[in-house]
């Protein structure tokens, strides 16, 4: 029986891209979680897809936890609308926090940072630190190119192939729901 997602740790860019269709999506999924009853737990950002997808959450009624380092809030870069927000010292203390307040994590488009947090998490599954599922909204195949690349490191020995293998890849948030939620122990 698949396990129970009440809140889902969401990592994406703080730019928008440059393709619109990134920030409806995102809108969409946090409006998703929303009308699910599932919470959104995210870096507290109010800009590019991390705005869209707190927003789309926000507009449909749901919880929304961001999880954000002090020099940030001095910076003004996050939003101070949500329905709870930890202002921590370090990016440490953020992703921490937010691997303890969510159940999965899913990734959206992003960049470095993006790609930084969501192999964190990741790895940690790996290693028994953390056995939250993770999993990477693949629409329009954006994450294909790095998860080939990912294959690579499988096959060159790098990476144990049920570690890729316990990845979900959906392209819809429907998919990734599901199998995130049959990877919850």
């Amino acid at each position: 029986m698949p396990g129970a997602i009440r809140r889902v740790a969401v990592f994406c860019g703080s730019s928008p891209g440059v393709d619109p269709a990134w920030s409806r999506a995102a809108y969409d999924v946090g409006r998703g979680l929303a009308e699910r009853g599932i919470g959104l737990v995210y870096g507290a950002g109010g800009f590019g897809l991390m705005r869209e997808v707190s927003q789309g959450a926000l507009d449909a009624g749901g919880e929304v936890i961001g999880v954000i380092p002090r020099s940030m809030v001095e910076r003004e870069w996050g939003r101070d609308d949500l329905t709870e927000t930890h202002v921590v010292e370090t990016m440490h203390q953020r992703k921490a926090l937010m691997a303890e307040l969510a159940d999965a994590f899913l990734c959206l488009p992003g960049g470095l940072g993006t790609l930084e947090e969501i192999i964190e998490v990741w790895s940690w599954r790996h290693i028994g630190f953390n056995d939250d599922p993770v999993g990477f909204l693949d629409q329009g195949g954006f994450w294909t190119p790095f998860l080939d690349a990912l294959g690579g490191l499988v096959d060159a020995g790098f990476i144990r192939r049920e570690v890729l293998d316990d990845v979900v890849v959906a392209d819809d948030l429907d998919a990734a729901l599901t199998g995130l939620a049959a990877r919850i122990a």
